[in-house]
């Protein structure tokens, strides 16, 4: 698995770099028992629309997520959580 935090917006180079590396480990890295390699970019912001356009399609399998550089209120988490939640019932 690769994985990077990156300081600014997501933008679809970064998908597009994460696929460059992982290509890279698929055919100089990887040992014939592994499974795929799996990428993960963190960043300070995301356009859900952008991530979509810029990973669908890829032959691997690129994340991408926002993180928070201090945490939640607890009446900020219970929403976050809350809202998630809905969402994976919407499934």
């Amino acid at each position: 698995m690769y994985w990077w935090i990156k300081i600014g917006e997501f933008s679809h180079a970064d998908a597009g770099q994460m696929n460059v590396y992982l290509n890279y480990y698929m055919d100089n890295e990887m040992q014939g028992n592994d499974n795929p390699p799996v990428g993960i970019i963190l960043c300070a912001g995301k356009n859900n629309a952008l991530v979509k356009y810029a990973t669908s399609g890829l032959p691997q399998k690129v994340f991408v997520s926002k993180y928070m550089v201090s945490l939640p209120s607890e009446q900020e988490l219970k929403k976050i959580i809350s809202e998630e939640q809905q969402k994976l019932k919407k499934g």
